[in-house]
């Protein structure tokens, strides 16, 4: 069978025109279909739904083809779903054909995802929009409205390329397929079992994932995301640029890259974690410094664990194109918590019972 990130991609980019419409009425013209749906959108189901001034909104369904070994999605998938609220909300500010470019993306994770988690929901507002620097932040919530991870980042606004001009935007018809997309799909592979996690060490698991010995989890049977190399301490995975990660800017989304980059990170934080020890990414901030073209080649990751102590780690990460051009850095930080697995039953944090009144 041919992995999905080798198939033909799916969806497109907007017609150029486009861009002389002021920033809010381009983003409206996503949401109302007049733009059609990029490659990650055919990937993995994320839509713009609302658009407002300085506000933006995107869903994406919690699919079983997002999940990391331990069967949850975990963080740096999240950060897939917050790029797009996160820079549409500043867009909605700009004048007709001004670029922007997203040059931080910080995110903090409370809760992890799983399928369970039905349509996740990321509401983008704007902070600050300058003639130079924006600032916008997101809140991500699960179908039960349970916030799950908040984010913000800043982009950088270049001044205006050319001179806006009338125009009739052109009719968009979505092209149909003969298969579903491939979130939509099942059989997206196999998790790794508690009763692994409880016998096996963090270290142990990783190398069985590398050299085959267990099953790749479904995120890679997505995206090709897989580690390459481990020792303790440290974790290094590529990451396939396809087309299939595209942004309607035709460039790797920043999401994608934010979520490699948590990947290695959570990975290396893993690699020093005895048998029956689970982790939670709790932040990762991701520096970007060029972008990535759709070149088919890999996308490196490589972190290394700066700081472990017994209920906090934190690691670093440099990311490389095929290249060797560095094109983010990250760090990111991991709670530890002993005798546990982890499994979406022992990570859900318990929710606090609401307070009892006070009838004095």
């Amino acid at each position: 069978m041919t992995p999905v990130w080798l198939e033909p991609v799916r969806g497109g980019y907007p017609d150029l025109a486009l861009f002389a419409l002021s920033g809010i009425e381009q983003v409206r013209s996503f949401v109302g279909g007049a733009a059609p749906l990029p490659p990650i959108g055919h990937l993995t189901g994320m839509l713009p739904v609302e658009v407002g001034p300085g506000l933006t909104t995107f869903t994406m369904p919690a699919s079983p083809w997002l999940m990391s070994p331990p069967g949850l999605i975990q963080g740096g998938v999240l950060a897939v779903l917050a790029d797009g609220p996160l820079g549409c909300a500043i867009q909605t500010t700009l004048p007709p054909a001004t670029p922007y470019t997203t040059a931080e993306l910080s995110m903090n994770f409370l809760r992890p995802a799983s399928p369970s988690s039905g349509v996740l929901t990321a509401r983008g507002t704007l902070i600050h929009a300058g003639r130079s620097l924006a600032l916008s932040q997101v809140s991500i919530e699960d179908a039960r409205g349970r916030l799950l991870a908040h984010g913000t980042s800043r982009c950088v606004i270049f001044p205006p390329v050319g001179t806006a001009a009338a125009f009739d935007l052109p009719v968009v018809v979505a092209p149909t397929y003969d298969t579903p997309d491939p979130f939509e799909r099942p059989d997206p592979g196999t998790i790794v079992p508690e009763e692994t996690w409880a016998l096996m060490s963090g270290l142990d698991v990783m190398r069985a994932l590398i050299d085959g010995s267990l099953a790749p989890p479904p995120i890679h049977h997505l995206t090709g995301m897989m580690p390459f190399a481990v020792a303790k301490g440290s974790a290094e995975f590529r990451l396939p640029a396809t087309e299939w990660l595209c942004s309607p800017l035709g460039r790797v989304e920043g999401g994608v890259i934010a979520m490699l980059a948590d990947s290695a990170i959570a990975s290396s934080i893993q690699s020093t974690l005895p048998p029956k020890t689970a982790y939670a990414s709790i932040d990762l901030k991701v520096t970007f410094i060029r972008p990535v073209a759709p070149d088919g080649r890999d996308l490196v990751a490589r972190a290394r664990v700066i700081h472990r102590g017994r209920t906090l780690a934190t690691s670093s990460a440099v990311l490389e194109n095929a290249d060797g051009k560095q094109v983010a850095t990250a760090v990111g930080s991991a709670m530890i918590f002993a005798d546990r697995t982890p499994t979406l039953e022992h990570m859900a944090p318990v929710d606090e019972p609401a307070a009892e009144p006070d009838t004095r």
